[in-house]
């Protein structure tokens, strides 16, 4: 995590041009110029702001807004970035809940129909659907279920003091886009694990002394599969860090990834760092919290630890 935010930090502040200038823009007279450099401490050396800046990121302050000083205003990041990290946070977890079923079943009825119709089908499905990049399966639903039936917004707008779930029709489009790529890469990996279970030893003895296929399922195929099944959710939920930005984007809806594209294009170099950090402490936790959950729920891993 030190050495991503040494990254991140040196990324942001290295870009080309002069970052108050940019900034303040046409108003960008060389008083105002020095005035917000000496305020943004641009000044001093490198090493030194970015220790400054981890001690703030480690004590929970963020700093202000570059773009909110260049107006005369003191916005506080974390005020201009709580609203969009919680809506991200409510569209992330509505598709995580759609994601598990819809995964469970597609993977576990590929695997039990494996080589037959009914697994080329959903195979051949998900292939499809994972070669397909966020924008355009969003564009295409924008097509299909606005310009065509009229039934859904194209944009993901919330008012003001609103949250997403004030109007949840918004959520429906954003929603379709995340899962069409993430239920495709779930779906593929849960079947090769469920495969890989049910061809185990233990699913064949308990077959041969007449365990029902449904017990057998449950009790033997799916329980064994719970590891991999773990890491199928940890990487959507990785996935969702990438993939929701250019949802958001599509949308227009007003997360997290909304927000740090808006940084990028106002050039607001303390928010951008912010942001970037909090999604790659966010992708390293899932990793760690998922490595335990698996060493958990498989005993024979626990017994190598």
């Amino acid at each position: 995590m030190l050495v991503v935010t040494v990254l991140i930090y040196i990324a942001v502040q290295v870009l080309p041009g002069n970052v108050a200038q940019i900034v303040l823009g046409r108003t960008a007279t060389p008083q105002r110029v020095a005035a917000l450099q000496a305020s943004l401490h641009l000044n001093r050396p490198l090493p030194v702001r970015y220790l400054d800046w981890l001690a703030g990121m480690l004590t929970g302050h963020f700093g202000d807004s570059t773009a909110a000083l260049a107006q005369g205003m003191t916005v506080p990041v974390w005020h201009a970035i709580a609203g969009p990290l919680g809506n991200s946070l409510i569209l992330g977890g509505i598709t995580l809940l759609a994601f598990i079923p819809i995964c469970l079943v597609l993977g576990t009825l590929a695997a039990l129909h494996a080589g037959r119709a009914a697994d080329h089908v959903i195979s051949l499905s998900a292939l499809s659907a994972s070669a397909l990049p966020e924008f355009l399966v969003g564009t295409l639903l924008i097509v299909i279920f606005f310009t065509e039936l009229n039934l859904l917004p194209p944009i993901a707008s919330v008012n003001p003091g609103q949250t997403p779930l004030s109007d949840p029709r918004i959520l429906i489009l954003p929603v379709l886009t995340l899962l069409c790529i993430s239920t495709a890469f779930g779906t593929r990996l849960l079947r090769a694990s469920i495969v890989e279970v049910l061809g185990e030893d233990y699913v064949a003895m308990a077959r041969l002394n007449g365990v029902r296929e449904s017990r057998v399922i449950v009790r033997y195929a799916l329980r064994n599969a719970l590891g991999p099944s773990i890491q199928v959710i940890a990487q959507m939920i990785q996935y969702l860090v990438g993939g929701i930005i250019i949802t958001e984007s599509v949308f227009n809806y007003p997360g997290i990834g909304t927000a740090l594209v808006q940084a990028v294009l106002v050039r607001d170099p303390q928010e951008v760092s912010v942001v970037a950090t909090i999604l790659a402490a966010f992708y390293i936790v899932v990793n760690i919290l998922a490595d335990l959950a698996v060493s958990l729920a498989v005993p024979r891993l626990r017994t190598r630890l």
